[in-house]
């Protein structure tokens, strides 16, 4: 058989030991089963409010009952321990039992889950959910709940931590299903956190204050501006270097050079250069004159000669 398939039987198997001891053992307070499947034969753990019920007068009913086990289930050599539950209240599956129960006897519905949650807050669970649903009153089925405290309903906690257990009330106008949760005293959930009282704390060095702003702006008394009266009459040194007036930076000239492809010209030929440019200003003004004068004679001698024509014409 395939690992899937086993999965599958194991399951199933299971799943019907666990209907057989609650149908078995609904009047002993059955709360639930452990399996394990050793070398010696199937380790059973039940858990039971009345454990003498179970075991019976001289372990005649659970004798009986080792012997269902291996004839209906084919369980080899099944080995059964029964343990009393501490806390009924904080068993899932009794408290469903006994909500059920309390139904089928004619408690009102609400009075009976609100009675069953107090009870299950009372003996300590951190929180607890209570579902009803059928036709809980009338010929319509709902659904009601009943919450107290803090439950999990999704993810691994919701797995491992919240115990589960249903039960079926069957009434006169059909049955109503009974589904409890609870999350015991003391389980530990992913967002639980604690706060250390006796921690030791490192001690934090306090940093000194510096001056602020106005601090720094305030001048101190005891130092003194010098007159400029009194730097003037001073001679300078030896070492004192005369800086020029105008200096001009090599490296830009260098670049202008070679940019424009023209040789830098000396300060000294400046003059030279501003007279030339009157002389060429005053040859051009005078080329000027000329050129307007030639112009004015043109114009005349045009006018004479269209005078002539009109003349001749006549």
């Amino acid at each position: 058989m395939a690992d899937e398939h086993q999965f599958i039987e194991d399951g199933l198997q299971k799943s019907q030991i666990d209907e057989f001891f609650a149908d078995e053992l609904g009047r002993a307070g059955y709360g639930g089963m452990d399996v394990a499947k050793t070398p010696m034969g199937t380790q059973i753990v039940l858990k039971a409010e009345k454990p003498g019920m179970v075991i019976g007068k001289g372990g005649k009913n659970i004798r009986k009952i080792t012997r269902e086990l291996q004839e209906r289930f084919d369980l080899d050599d099944p080995q059964i321990d029964v343990q009393e539950v501490d806390e009924p209240d904080l068993n899932a599956r009794i408290v469903a039992d006994r909500l059920a129960n309390a139904l089928e006897r004619g408690w009102y519905f609400r009075k009976a889950g609100h009675t069953t949650i107090d009870r299950i807050m009372d003996a300590g669970a951190l929180g607890a959910e209570i579902v009803l649903a059928g036709k809980v009153t009338g010929a319509r089925s709902r659904i009601e709940k009943f919450n107290r405290g803090y439950i999990k309903h999704n993810g691994e906690p919701a797995q491992e931590v919240v115990d589960e257990g249903q039960g079926v009330a069957v009434m006169k106008l059909g049955t109503i299903g009974v589904t409890v949760k609870i999350i015991p005293p003391g389980a530990r959930l992913p967002d639980d956190f604690a706060v250390a009282e006796d921690a030791e704390i490192e001690a934090v060095e306090q940093v000194a204050e510096t001056e602020g702003v106005e601090g720094l702006l305030d001048e101190p008394e005891d130092e003194k501006v010098p007159d400029v009266g009194d730097d003037a009459d001073e001679v300078p040194g030896e070492d004192a270097v005369e800086e020029p007036e105008e200096a001009i930076d090599e490296e830009v000239v260098e670049e202008v050079v070679e940019e424009t492809g023209e040789e830098p010209v000396a300060t000294g030929d400046v003059d030279e250069e501003d007279d030339q440019d009157l002389d060429v200003e005053e040859e051009l003004d005078e080329l000027d004159e000329e050129v307007e004068q030639e112009a004015a004679d043109l114009v005349a001698e045009m006018e004479a000669d269209e005078d002539e024509g009109e003349e001749e014409d006549n």
